[in-house]
């Protein structure tokens, strides 16, 4: 099975999945040096989609372009809290596919998924469809804590999973770690704005999709906080020591 995954015919619509193997770079920022020492603790749930549960494919259902449409949907989720709603168009999410990951509209040899680490750098030397990323910092994949503050604080956490199979019959339900998961059926990058008790919640393929957190820590391999000058801190002080990791960033960026 390619990066982009087989055309499967199990619901309405198509699945294509698109993220290419976590790139490891020794200079990525790690979230929890730069988290202020005064955070409260994470709530037990948290949910930033504000009941919303129809999002926008972003032509993730005939292009691997996975690793954009998630981008995009932090976006959304960042405007949000009351500002001006944001509706990306499919046209957006072809042409940051076009500049970012190297497709070639209407090449299907070119439409080979992306790296996540590309994408985040891209946008935080350019934007995306005027939205703009001054940086990202990694909480570590299974670190729970990590993760929960990186959605309660921070709008969400951008990630890399390499689904098993049997992800495919759990699309619309919850996904669950299974004794035998058919091996590894792909790479995809989804946006999860949400947690509660069971796991993580993330959007894909035009609905919200729960996971058990057994299922991300085996299956979650890169995670990513972003940091959009769009999301509005919930608690009244700034999350993160931004002095100090504009400093490491200059640093490792030049």
């Amino acid at each position: 099975i390619s990066n982009t995954g087989e055309t499967l015919m199990l619901y309405p619509f198509e699945l294509k999945l698109g993220k290419k193997a976590a790139l490891p770079d020794a200079r990525t920022l790690k979230l929890e040096n730069y988290l202020a020492p005064s955070l409260p603790s994470p709530p037990n749930q948290i949910d930033w989609t504000r009941g919303v549960k129809v999002w926008p494919f972003l032509l993730n259902d005939n292009l691997g372009d996975c690793t954009i449409a998630a981008a995009l949907h932090a976006v959304q989720i960042w405007m949000l809290p009351g500002k001006t709603p944001y509706h990306p168009a499919d046209s957006v999410a072809l042409n940051y596919y076009e500049k970012w990951d190297g497709y070639v509209n209407g090449d299907p040899n070119t439409d080979n998924g992306g790296y996540e680490l590309t994408v985040l750098n891209s946008w935080r030397q350019q934007k995306l469809d005027s939205h703009v990323l001054w940086g990202y910092a990694d909480p570590q994949p299974q670190n729970v804590l990590h993760v929960k503050q990186s959605v309660a604080f921070f709008g969400g956490v951008y990630i890399g999973l390499q689904l098993p199979v049997s992800a495919q019959a759990q699309v619309g339900t919850i996904w669950d770690v299974v004794s035998n998961d058919g091996g590894v059926w792909g790479g995809h990058a989804v946006y999860v704005p949400a947690y509660n008790s069971t796991g993580p919640i993330c959007i894909t393929w035009n609905q919200i999709q729960p996971m058990t957190w057994a299922f991300w820590n085996k299956y979650c391999d890169e995670s990513h906080c972003l940091l959009g000058n769009a999301w509005e801190p919930p608690i009244g002080q700034d999350p993160i020591l931004k002095d100090k990791f504009q400093a490491d960033l200059k640093l490792v960026t030049g």
